[in-house]
């Protein structure tokens, strides 16, 4: 079997130490920076919804501004707002390079896009559902918890599976300012060294990570969806 791997990817086994750090470089950031940009974006998400016009706490200043806000950094291309947030960056964690360096802007660019996720799983909860709850007393607290993030859940579950997915090609693309992982494992073993296996090797990685988690995602949307 060696002897095959050897055949087949020799730069791939003579790297392979460094192959699974990249790949465990590249779990971290995704699980750490998706973790951050949850606990930001789902409340973010949750307050454009119940601010919009006619819902529970319509404030309509506040639901343009926050707008605007997540627009202006949904607009913003990754590779660009890795450069621009650098001194945000070093600010925050004292390094703008390395699996530290990236996870900054991995939550920065990731944050609004589970905010409108988030917003769109929660539109779509039925507002029959919302006036039968007001109807029985239920406060607006209530009425967010018990209504409709729970009846939103299955939605917010499938958004979050496209937002991680876009993470793993987003921590990818962080690997060109020395962001660690298997984009500056492909980028620094592969590409500027001619070695087509491992570019290979990391893109077919890459597309199982994309697979297993596009599938868990589907799994429990199905399992949670009312």
């Amino acid at each position: 079997m060696n002897q095959l791997l050897n055949q087949i990817c020799p730069n791939v086994v003579a790297y392979f130490p460094e192959l699974i750090q990249a790949l465990w470089d590249t779990l971290l950031m995704v699980v750490i920076s998706g973790l951050f940009a949850v606990l930001i974006g789902l409340p973010i998400g949750v307050v454009l919804v119940v601010t919009r016009p006619g819902h529970l706490l319509e404030q309509k200043a506040v639901n343009l501004i926050v707008g605007k806000f997540i627009n202006v950094f949904r607009s913003i291309p990754f590779i660009i707002l890795l450069a621009f947030i650098m001194p945000l960056t070093r600010a925050i964690v004292g390094t703008s390079i390395g699996l530290k360096g990236a996870i900054v802007p991995l939550v920065v660019g990731t944050a609004p896009f589970v905010a409108r996720q988030v917003e769109s799983a929660l539109l779509n909860v039925d507002p029959g559902v919302i006036e039968a709850a007001k109807a029985m007393g239920s406060t607006p607290f209530e009425i967010i918890y018990r209504v409709l993030l729970r009846e939103g859940l299955g939605g917010i579950i499938y958004g979050l599976t496209i937002t991680t997915v876009s993470l793993i090609g987003f921590s990818a693309i962080a690997g060109n300012v020395g962001g660690g992982g298997l984009g500056d494992f492909a980028i620094r073993y592969g590409y500027q060294y001619y070695k087509g296996d491992i570019m290979v090797v990391t893109v077919i990685i890459i597309i199982i990570l994309v697979s297993i988690v596009q599938s868990v995602g589907e799994v429990l949307e199905r399992k949670f969806s009312h």
